[in-house]
């Protein structure tokens, strides 16, 4: 049982990420491993009435129906010559199975966080772009793509719904700090607007764990620690530190260990919840469940404030 937690141990926390590449037109583009389930060769779909342009309709590969995103559609934004040797790349996240069209796969590589760059927004066009990171394999240049923007921009109601706040009723204004680690400019907007229609205003977000740990650090040593950030909320994939790292740090650190971190990530599976918690996790919440964050962060304040109560 020692070796089983030791093996986990060493993947988790580490910064490093298996990135599947992939090509469109002979353009290289990733996804991160954990997001994939399986690469099909392509089938005939069956076209659905008043779908998004860029949903080609669903396919049952065995038992389960699967909605199919001709991925060279949306990026292209025209209609594009399908191949027999096309291949479907099954995922699954924020609990869905979607089948991306590709052309061809290429392989798997395993890359330091560190070195996915955050691309400007002369490339990724602010909260419209759909590359997350760039990324160097060999003399190729990866551009990561933001998936969950993608699956956002084909079906909203998929994402995070600020209804979910709104059915909570009436609550009051907290100043409480509360920092979020997220690299997506569009769920970042929209984890802003949910937590601030909840009553939390008091937000610092960060593009990446990276830049939240660099603000943690002129923390050290403050005896009003909780006043300056009282729980972080991070995504699990970002350029330069993942969520992972983060979390990692924060609790392996005598200091700062104090401060509640959730994982807020579209990739929480039963693998991902058990290594959160072998690094000290407090919560780990699958995106887009925004009501339900709200509701641990009122639970982890609540608990921490009858904590000091006791003493």
């Amino acid at each position: 049982m020692e070796n089983s937690r030791s093996g986990i141990l060493l993947e988790t926390g580490t910064n490093e990420v298996e990135i599947m590449e992939f090509t469109i037109d002979g353009n290289y583009y990733g996804i991160n491993v954990a997001k994939v389930r399986e690469i099909l060769v392509s089938a005939p779909v069956r076209y659905m009435p008043h779908a998004h342009p860029a949903v080609e309709g669903i396919f049952k590969p065995r038992d389960q129906v699967i909605t199919v995103v001709d991925l060279p559609r949306y990026l292209n934004d025209r209609e594009e010559e399908k191949h027999e040797k096309d291949l479907f790349i099954v995922t699954n996240f924020n609990k869905m199975f979607i089948a991306f069209r590709v052309h061809t796969v290429v392989g798997i590589n395993c890359i330091s966080w560190r070195d996915i760059q955050k691309p400007d927004n002369t490339i990724s066009n602010g909260s419209d772009g759909v590359a997350t990171g760039i990324a160097q394999i060999g003399d190729k240049l990866i551009s990561i793509l933001d998936f969950e923007k993608i699956v956002a921009d084909i079906a909203p109601e998929t994402t995070i719904q600020i209804s979910e706040i709104e059915a909570m009723g009436k609550r009051g204004k907290s100043e409480t700090p509360i920092w979020v680690a997220e690299d997506s400019i569009l769920l970042t907007q929209m984890i802003r607007q949910a937590l601030t229609k909840a009553g939390y205003v008091n937000l610092k977000t960060f593009p990446n764990g990276a830049e939240l740990w660099d603000a943690l650090q002129p923390l050290r040593g403050r005896t009003d620690l909780e006043s300056q950030v009282s729980v972080v909320i991070t995504d699990l994939e970002m350029p330069q530190m993942d969520g992972h790292r983060l979390t990692k740090l924060i609790k392996d650190d005598k200091e700062l260990r104090s401060i509640p971190v959730i994982i807020f990530s579209s990739l929480i599976t039963e693998e991902m919840r058990r290594k959160g918690k072998l690094i000290g996790a407090d919560e780990q919440l699958s995106k887009p469940e925004i009501g339900h964050l709200v509701n641990v962060i009122d639970q982890l304040l609540e608990d921490r404030r009858a904590s000091e109560e006791e003493f």
